[in-house]
């Protein structure tokens, strides 16, 4: 009997239902988009009870339009955009406000009061975050400052709160489990990795009542069982909880030290697995919990950008340059360069390894011949920029030389932007054929859980490679256009 892992990969954008078979084949996926909120500048939201809703619809769908029977699904599991916060009443499982999501930036004023007071040292030894509002911690507090009555509620027990993996576990248990994994927990800056515990130190201050925080539970752990009402006649374990960059690096079966892959998506995440020694970098990027199984513990080292995906979607709907994300890599090779154009896309400041939330998005360079493709190749190359910041401070931190990056999310099919990633880093970029890395990694958690798979070995045999880019550019370009970039981030920062 063929057995199945049904994944739900809750993403910044979307929430899609996808079902793998035992070999690691997508069998089916459905995909439904929720809205975006951005009520101030800077701001951005995300409704969570529509997330719940299009949840229970994807799975719905994936489901009817696949074929396959309930009784055959072996788990369901969950990968999720992280960082994103969301606070509710235990009591009426109602959120007390739209989910402060991980782009946003409203808590820059609590970051920098915190800063002023000198504790962003006593913040990254224990987390290994720089102090940031990219992170949950102040999203949390900003949102027990600022609504009504939440933080009186939240002192009396009433109000619950975590990341987007914990809003759905309790949704879909019936709000019996009140959960979270050690990858969702490692990015919320309340969590010492170190100790693997909450720690009472931060939550101090951050002036968050422990009362409202999840259980923390390994990935492959059960968190529960999910049924939908008379449609499923038994229910399904619950496991595979994990944040979705380190989805897609255990996707990517990054299982040793030394390995990276980069996701791009909305914002792009660049990850390098350090083995089961914490080290704590001294420069711009942050360490994090890979994964946390059975088997043991993984930390890594993670740079997170703000928009890379979303900077192609910017040009899409709000300047109009294209009309979909689709035509970027096509028109930006009708250039043979991209005549001096940088674009920095620090629409919501910049993240690693900047680390500055009023940096501001530019285009510089621009001259009486500058033409729409130059600004699109701009903003293509601006992806393969980002990254290669972050990957020189890993190399630099860690003492790895980097052989290839393995690389998965949308844009990867987009093979201008993956033979200028190629080029701009010197070094050969792997992408798989399996798009649907994050949903993939959660997945084979899922499935060595269940017993499906038995170890990671079974795995990596699993993994199939699309194309592998090549470096083709000169070392004196490289660096030319690399240097162009450099100057360009100098002038989108804040001091």
């Amino acid at each position: 009997m063929e057995r199945y892992i049904l994944s739900i990969d809750q993403s910044t954008s979307s929430t899609k239902a996808i079902i793998f078979n035992s070999v690691g084949k997508l069998v089916h996926r459905f995909n439904i988009e929720h809205k975006q909120y951005y009520p101030k500048p800077g701001w951005v939201e995300h409704n969570p009870e529509e997330i719940y809703e299009n949840t229970l619809i994807a799975i719905n769908k994936v489901i009817q339009e696949s074929g396959v029977a309930i009784e055959d699904i072996a788990a369901l599991s969950i990968t999720n955009q992280r960082e994103t916060a969301v606070v509710w009443s235990k009591k009426t499982g109602k959120p007390v406000c739209n989910a402060v999501v991980w782009q946003c930036q409203r808590s820059s004023e609590i970051c920098k009061k915190l800063e002023r007071e000198g504790l962003q040292k006593t913040i990254k030894e224990k987390t290994g975050l720089v102090l940031s509002p990219y992170f949950s911690a102040s999203k949390i507090k900003w949102i027990l400052d600022n609504i009504e009555s939440a933080r009186e509620r939240a002192e009396s027990g009433e109000l619950l709160c975590g990341t987007i993996d914990s809003w759905l576990i309790w949704k879909l248990t019936n709000g019996e489990n009140h959960l979270t994994d050690y990858t969702n927990a490692s990015r919320t800056q309340l969590f010492n990795i170190r100790e693997l515990s909450w720690d009472k130190e931060l939550l101090e201050i951050f002036t968050i009542p422990e009362s409202m925080m999840p259980m923390v539970k390994k990935s492959d752990e059960i968190f529960g069982y999910f049924s939908l009402g008379n449609k499923i006649r038994r229910s399904i374990p619950v496991t595979g909880i994990t944040g979705d960059s380190h989805a897609a690096l255990f996707g990517q079966a990054c299982f040793e030290k030394g390995m990276a892959k980069a996701t791009y998506g909305t914002g792009s995440s660049v990850m390098m697995n350090i083995g089961d020694r914490l080290v704590i970098p001294a420069s711009g990027i942050v360490t994090s919990i890979g994964w946390n199984t059975k088997n043991g513990i993984s930390y890594v080292l993670e740079g997170n950008i703000n928009y890379t995906g979303a900077t192609i979607k910017w040009l899409v709907e709000n300047l109009e340059l294209l009309a979909n994300s689709k035509e970027a890599g096509i028109l930006a090779s009708t250039v043979d360069d991209n005549n001096g154009v940088y674009f920095v896309p620090a629409f919501v400041g910049l993240g690693a390894p900047y680390w500055d939330s009023d940096a501001r998005a530019i285009i510089t360079g621009m001259s009486s011949n500058t033409r729409k493709a130059h600004i699109i190749r701009a903003a293509e190359e601006s992806i393969a920029y980002q990254i290669r910041d972050i990957i020189e401070l890993m190399t630099e931190e860690s003492s790895i030389t980097l052989k290839e990056l393995r690389v998965d999310g949308g844009p990867t099919r987009d093979n201008f932007l993956m033979q200028f990633q190629a080029d701009i880093l010197n070094v050969p970029v792997v992408r798989v054929k399996i798009e649907e890395l994050s949903a993939l990694g959660s997945a084979f958690i899922a499935g060595l859980a269940t017993g499906i798979w038995n170890n990671p070995d079974e795995l990596t045999s699993l993994r199939e490679i699309d194309r592998v880019f090549i470096p083709e550019m000169s070392s004196a370009e490289r660096e030319r256009l690399y240097g162009g970039w450099k100057q360009a981030v100098k002038l989108s920062l804040s001091e």
